[in-house]
């Protein structure tokens, strides 16, 4: 089997205010409706690069659209703000080294808005640590925050 994105899948995010945002990520065809994703999601919450998501086409769309997550790849994903935008030597670029260093991964959907991919061998917990002491606006994508976080009352 060839190993390189054969596909373009929609997923959409519904916001708040009822709209949505939509992307459209590389991905893999496994068969039976299930693709492994080539991209890092920028919206999406709770699914990751390489995970295996179920995505039956949609003749309205026109694509396979995401419905849910089949498999976890042991990816996780956090997005993070840089101002200024990244450029070549700046601050903002001095600090995505940091990260990379510790064996993330990114992709920019700009200059400033950066999905970074944490390896199942990458303490998650140590980008965020340089995210904060940099004073960087980032999230929780997969896991999300309440993920990772919020306890059920009692």
């Amino acid at each position: 089997m060839d190993n390189k994105p054969d596909s373009k899948i929609v997923i959409q995010v519904q916001q708040e205010d009822g709209n949505f945002d939509v992307e459209t990520p590389w991905a893999t065809s496994l068969g039976n409706d299930l693709y492994r994703l080539e991209n890092i999601p920028f919206f999406a919450y709770g699914v990751s690069w390489q995970d295996t998501v179920f995505a039956p086409y949609d003749e309205e769309e026109q694509r396979p659209v995401f419905i849910a997550v089949e498999k976890k790849s042991g990816n996780r994903t956090i997005r993070a703000i840089f101002n200024p935008p990244i450029e070549n030597g700046n601050s903002s670029q001095n600090i995505l080294e940091k990260i990379t260093d510790t064996g993330a991964e990114y992709e920019g959907a700009t200059p400033s808005f950066i999905a970074i991919n944490i390896p199942p061998e990458v303490d998650l917990f140590s980008v965020c640590e340089i995210l904060n002491k940099e004073e960087i606006e980032w999230e929780h994508a997969d896991p999300t925050y309440a993920e990772l976080y919020e306890k059920e009352e009692e």
